[in-house]
């Protein structure tokens, strides 16, 4: 039985982040055929997009009755986009450099959202107004990045128009493909993880703050990687940025507005502290504007006793 459900764990993993994928890039075509802007295809798709796995497996979570699951998830997704997302980018890339552009609209967000996240998550419960709070805080956070822009994305804007593709049947397809593996995929995670919690007699937020996280964290990591690779640091940076701001507010605060949304004692006692800390290393980072291969290698040490301790091999 333990196979199977790690069998089930790992495939239901794959097919959330295919589905996610496959859902993304036909949604960026479609939203192109339709006349959207690149700009706001471009937050709406990297931003909100790259968490849609963590989105859907959370609301599965809470309709199953498993809402120890959404903090877990969305605090150990955010742990794993700092330190081993960045970290793993950080040494690839051998050194990341930000603009200041970046560090004046990012920075202050992502430090608000996590002290508004910490003051409705520290009592161990989120309830349905406090999860309302983070929903409101969501919305200003996303429409000013809709409407936000600086000069440098005025001046591409000015210079490129994108021409609107033709959409075919196999956009739709996809659409339609990438929301099924979505669904499913997040069901069945789920499923597995209440199973595997059970035989190996460790708690839903265990799993969640490590292999969930880490598995809804592939997008990620897979955006940054190649971004790093490409010597393009803004987008292998930027791409953390919103998606944790999206985790702690989206993440936690939608599947919050049905129900009251318990934290476990793992993540409570270490998910929050370690989420702290990573949040911190990061922002100061941001400050000095580069990130050397040595600080990702020191990240993704963090990252490993982190692991460590929460399954008690430490």
């Amino acid at each position: 039985m333990i196979l199977f459900w790690l069998g089930v764990f790992l495939l239901s993993l794959v097919v959330l982040v295919k589905g996610a994928g496959w859902l993304l890039k036909s949604a960026e075509k479609i939203g192109l055929a339709a006349g959207l802007s690149s700009f706001v295809i471009g937050v709406v798709i990297v931003g909100l997009g790259t968490s849609l796995p963590e989105v859907i497996s959370s609301i599965v979570a809470t309709m199953q009755g498993v809402t120890e699951m959404v903090a877990a998830n969305a605090i150990g997704s955010n742990i794993a986009n700092i330190l081993l997302v960045v970290g793993v980018s950080a040494l690839i890339g051998r050194k990341l450099v930000v603009s200041k552009d970046l560090i004046d609209l990012d920075l202050p967000l992502l430090a608000a959202t996590t002290v508004l996240f910490l003051g409705v998550a520290m009592d161990g419960q989120i309830t349905r107004i406090e999860s309302m709070l983070l929903m409101v805080a969501f919305f200003i956070y996303f429409i000013y990045s809709i409407t936000y822009k600086d000069e440098s994305t005025k001046k591409r804007a000015r210079k490129k128009k994108a021409k609107r593709p033709k959409i075919v049947a196999a956009d739709i397809l996809f659409l339609i493909l990438g929301l099924l593996g979505l669904i499913f995929g997040a069901k069945y995670l789920v499923d597995s993880v209440i199973e595997l919690a059970t035989i190996f007699d460790i708690g839903v937020g265990a799993i969640s703050l490590a292999a969930v996280a880490v598995g809804t964290s592939l997008p990620e990591l897979i955006v940054s990687v190649k971004a790093a690779l490409a010597g393009k640091s803004d987008v292998a940076l930027g791409n953390i940025f919103g998606s944790n701001v999206f985790n702690l507010l989206l993440v936690v605060g939608l599947p919050g507005l049905f129900t009251t949304i318990a934290i476990d004692h793992s993540t409570l006692t270490l998910g929050i502290p370690v989420l702290i800390v990573a949040t911190l290393l990061f922002i100061i980072g941001g400050i000095s504007k580069r990130m050397h291969s040595y600080e990702g290698a020191m990240y993704l040490v963090i990252y490993a006793l982190f692991i460590g301790k929460l399954f008690n091999l430490m």
